[in-house]
């Protein structure tokens, strides 16, 4: 059986939101405890990848903590500190960002499920490609290291240099029917509008 881990990035500057998003309190927990939770419902070891200098609230002893060599260069070089921390450890990552507090851990598994023989399994949504809702093998390292060395820093790109598994909203059907996972808050509002639904889903 494929060994399987989990990379959550925290390392952005919130700019939108106006403060750190991993620290965003959803019940009883923050944004970033609360997807490393449900990530680890599927997959072990964890990695959380953070700026150098960046607080983190507290973490399961077993969470790997990797830390950004090179800062601001966004999602693609979180990947590729998570993927490099993985190496011997796990076979394919789960790649998701701290800020996706609908995340289901079924979601995730049926993404890891239908990688195959693929290097990356990615969902596509209204012709929008998300590759930080994505699985990926370890060993496409080599790629987004290329990639980051050229300045080409979007994450779809990895997508475009190695073999790609694309699954549509069809695909989560019975797992994720109004695919909430993919669902981020990125401003007050949305935050806003995301704690209203948790509560009202508690109530």
């Amino acid at each position: 059986m494929t060994r399987a881990a989990g990379i959550v990035l925290c390392g952005g500057r919130s700019s939108r939101m106006g403060r750190p998003k991993a620290w965003l309190p959803f019940g009883d927990e923050v944004l970033l405890q609360r997807v490393a939770r449900v990530l680890s419902e599927i997959v072990d070891p964890i990695v959380v990848v953070a700026a150098p200098d960046q607080p983190l609230p507290a973490l399961p002893d077993s969470t790997i903590i990797a830390r950004d060599a090179r800062e601001f260069l966004g999602p693609l070089n979180g990947l590729a500190e998570g993927l490099a921390a993985l190496a011997n450890r796990a076979e394919v990552a789960y790649l998701t960002s701290c800020d996706v507090p609908f995340l289901r851990p079924d979601f995730v598994r049926r993404v890891l499920e239908r990688l195959g023989d693929a290097s990356v399994c990615l969902p596509e949504v209204g012709g929008f490609k998300h590759p930080l809702a994505a699985a990926y093998r370890v060993d496409v390292l080599p790629v987004v290291g290329a990639l980051l060395d050229a300045g080409r820093l979007r994450p779809v790109y990895v997508t475009e240099s190695v073999t790609t598994r694309v699954l549509g909203a069809e695909d989560f059907i019975d797992v994720d029917p109004d695919l909430a996972s993919l669902r981020n808050v990125n401003t007050p509002d949305e935050y806003e509008t995301a704690l209203q639904e948790m509560r009202r889903a508690s109530a």
